[in-house]
């Protein structure tokens, strides 16, 4: 008999060899149905996998990420079994979940997205057969002599070095695999494909490309429609669409993933620069600017060469090799080195909204999500051991602030050591708890994200949802021993020696300016609060009688630093208001015979679709300016 606990701290004696859905079936079958995949002594696992000793046995289900990942890549295994009986030519290559969804890659197939419903029969077909999917490990050889026609899943298995190969199996259909996966294909009870898209490879353009089709699924066909509803709502508050409509950005094809801002994106720029500059001057923050374009022998010194130059651009001055910098933090370590500090300095907080170059495939460009080059709002503290926690605490709550002030919601991850990283194990283990600490004294509470930290350091990730109920990941807190102690930073401590090491934290809040501009267009729609408005309000004349007042108007809301247009062209007082609603301005005042002879302004609310009336212009001015001040939402 084996112990099994469970999360309510009872615990239970069962049979060696049970798996967890039998126990779950034991508890009650329609609360066995609801489960995808379970946590055994914190490790994830299929629901059939025998259990052979005592442990903690947690089950999960579709609201977890983890289990998410499972039913998704259960779906993908679904969607490659579906081609292959509806093209036996085509060669499957890999299919991962993702964030949203799956897909699957092939070669030798050629598709369109008509063939998607074709192809979404298919997986009904093999869902409504139900059937058991079942996990084995053979040996190299035999496997070997199963895939001899499939050339992608030989070069996988030449790449696992184990003699026994885990895969699934589900009906005729193998995979190589390590899991977990559902116990059937019964449990996907709604599937869609997305959309179809090239592929090289492993990502290198020298390998062929593939196609590649994405999907979505779920337990349940309500979550589908309701998904699909949220993708409707989320193409009409595209940021690319509302960015051409607003007159904020454009990218060229002169310029793939180099986005223009144009005047009034830039408006939309300098109002989150103000903000971020007001607030960090308040935090003790002082601002540097470093250059874009830096030596070979810096990026080797920093570690960036060989762990991510082939996402930077080069080039030769002088016949001397140089990088366009992929990040700030050389440039800031650079700043602190140029001088002797004292302990006395500490905490030293230095910040820089630093240009940044990194190169990206055209195939993964997408408006402002993902560029070229894009401006960091990047910092980087020096502190004393003893500093550390306080700072953590310090940019946490900075954070929160920020976040308070766009109306965002958010949740933490502490992202662990990669296998790929720099330092010794003990700055690493007194990184994680330093952050770890932190999060804990605040009561913020937070997700273990397993070797996602930075090469350098670990980290706190913020995961804002937006109105959509999105997430994105924007701020993050790293905690940093191994750059000082690269670049052999020191300051002088209290003991008069010189030869003490700081440690560096480095952080972001807006993550990058291109792409939080994006973020935040789709979660308020474009309509703006007023302290972002790039035009907070429009003025317009009934008709050319009257432009002479909606000059005088609009000069008084200039002369009061609010972001003002006038429309007086003789045009329909119709078309105009359109238009206005087009632009996505909150405030139009509209001006004619009644306004202008009582100093009044009759005020249309654009968000809100509805008419104020007529105000003295004099406490319009002054409800606008109280509404920008006060950061209203």
């Amino acid at each position: 008999m084996i112990s099994i606990k469970f999360p309510d701290d009872s615990i239970k004696k069962y049979p060696k060899g049970i798996s967890p859905i039998e126990i779950a079936m034991g508890i009650g079958e329609k609360f066995s149905k609801k489960f995808i995949c379970a946590k055994f002594n914190n490790e994830l696992i299929d629901l059939k996998k025998p259990l052979e000793q005592d442990g903690t046995l947690i089950f999960l289900d579709f609201n977890d990420p983890l289990a998410k990942k499972a039913f998704w890549h259960t779906s993908s295994h679904i969607l490659a079994q579906a081609v292959k009986r509806l093209y036996p030519n085509a060669l499957p290559a890999i299919g991962p979940s993702i964030e949203e969804g799956f897909y699957y890659d092939f070669d030798n197939l050629k598709i369109s997205e008509e063939d998607f419903l074709k192809i979404e029969k298919e997986m009904q077909k093999i869902v409504s057969e139900n059937l058991e999917i079942i996990h084995q490990h053979l040996d190299k050889k035999e496997l070997s002599k199963l895939f001899k026609e499939e050339k992608y899943k030989l070069e996988i298995l030449n790449e696992i070095e184990d003699k026994k190969i885990s895969i699934y199996t589900q009906g005729d259909y193998v995979e190589i695999c390590r899991g977990p996966h559902l116990p059937s294909t019964g449990f996907v009870k709604a599937i869609k494909l997305t959309k179809l898209a090239g592929a090289y490879w492993k990502g290198d353009c020298a390998n062929p490309m593939l196609t590649r089709i994405y999907g979505i699924s779920f337990p349940e066909e309500k979550l589908l429609k309701e998904y699909l509803a949220l993708i409707e709502e989320a193409k009409k508050r595209d940021h690319k669409k509302i960015g051409i409509e607003m007159e904020l950005f454009d990218i060229k094809e002169e310029g793939p993933g180099f986005p223009f801002f144009l005047p009034k994106g830039v408006l939309l720029w300098n109002a989150l620069m103000e903000f971020w500059r007001e607030e960090h001057r308040i935090a003790g923050y002082q601002e540097i600017k470093t250059p874009i374009i830096l030596s070979r022998a810096l990026w080797e010194k920093s570690g960036h060469w060989d762990h991510y130059k082939n996402n930077m651009y080069f080039t030769k001055i002088d016949d001397a090799d140089y990088a366009v910098k992929p990040m700030n933090c050389p440039g800031g370590i650079l700043v602190y080195s140029g001088k002797k500090h004292s302990y006395k300095e500490f905490p030293l907080r230095i910040a820089e909204v630093g240009l940044v170059h990194r190169h990206e495939l055209s195939g993964v460009l997408n408006g402002l999500f993902r560029v070229r080059c894009f401006n960091q709002d990047d910092a980087h503290l020096f502190v004393t051991p003893t500093q550390l926690e306080n700072e953590v605490i310090g940019v946490i709550n900075l954070v929160d602030k920020f976040y308070k002030t766009f109306g965002f919601e958010y949740k933490v991850e502490v992202s662990t050591r990669p296998k790929n990283s720099i330092g010794s194990d003990e700055a690493w283990d007194k990184a994680t708890k330093a952050l770890m600490n932190a999060l804990d004294k605040l009561k913020t509470p937070y997700k273990i994200n397993e070797g996602d930290g930075a090469f350098y350091g670990p980290k706190i990730d913020f995961h804002v949802f937006d109105s959509l109920k999105r997430t994105w990941q924007c701020a993050t807190v790293q905690v940093d021993f191994s750059m000082p102690e690269r670049f052999d930073l020191k300051y002088m401590g209290e003991d008069g020696t010189e030869n003490h090491r700081p440690i560096m934290i480095h952080r972001v809040i807006y993550g990058s300016l291109e792409r939080f501009i994006g973020i935040i267009t789709e979660h308020f729609a474009g309509k703006f609060p007023m302290w972002l408005a790039p035009t907070q309000v429009k003025v317009i004349s009934v008709s050319e009688s009257f432009n002479d007042y909606a000059e005088k108007v609009y000069t008084e809301l200039f002369n009061n630093k609010i972001r003002v247009e006038k429309d007086i062209r003789s045009e329909t007082i119709g078309k105009k208001i359109r238009e206005s609603h087009l632009q996505r301005i909150k405030y139009l005042l509209i001006v004619g015979e009644e306004e202008q002879k009582n100093k009044m302004v009759n005020i249309r609310n654009t968000y809100e679709n509805k008419v104020m009336g007529s105000v003295l212009l004099s406490d319009f001015t002054k409800m606008l300016l109280d509404e920008i001040k006060q950061k209203k939402m």
